[in-house]
């Protein structure tokens, strides 16, 4: 099982600002904070924001995401929207992706650093059917 996960990024304060709006969204509070990292989780981190330690430019993998379970549509959409309003862009809005399951309704950003963020939700049939309507 995963421990935690790390992203890298130029600016401590900047990503603060961006994982705080929209970590909120999904239960998650900020747990560790220093001049160079920040970290969230429900009681102990599990997602950081930190300067790399080897001191050179963060960058962001191809490839790589990091995705947030999210408990409704509701919880998809509050990130999404939030994620945006703090300085995120949009990599795929909130909706269905029947390419990977039937039910899997997500949203996709990138962080001001490029780092691609997802928060999903498992719909249940009766929300999918008001959708496909």
């Amino acid at each position: 099982m995963i421990s935690h996960v790390s992203v890298g990024v130029r600016d401590v304060a900047r990503a603060a600002t961006f994982y705080d709006a929209f970590l909120a969204t999904l239960g998650f509070k900020r747990v560790f904070i220093n001049d160079f990292a920040n970290a969230w989780g429900v009681t102990f981190p599990t997602f950081w924001a930190q300067m790399p330690f080897d001191e050179k430019a963060p960058t962001p993998g191809n490839g790589v995401h990091v995705c947030f379970n999210a408990a409704s549509k509701e919880g998809v959409d509050a990130f999404y929207a939030a994620g945006i309003k703090h300085g995120g862009t949009c990599d795929g809005a909130p909706g269905l992706r029947p390419q990977y399951t039937p039910n899997y309704y997500a949203a996709f950003l990138k962080d001001p650093d490029g780092n691609k963020i997802e928060a999903l939700c498992f719909l249940p049939p009766t929300e999918m059917s008001q959708l496909e309507a």
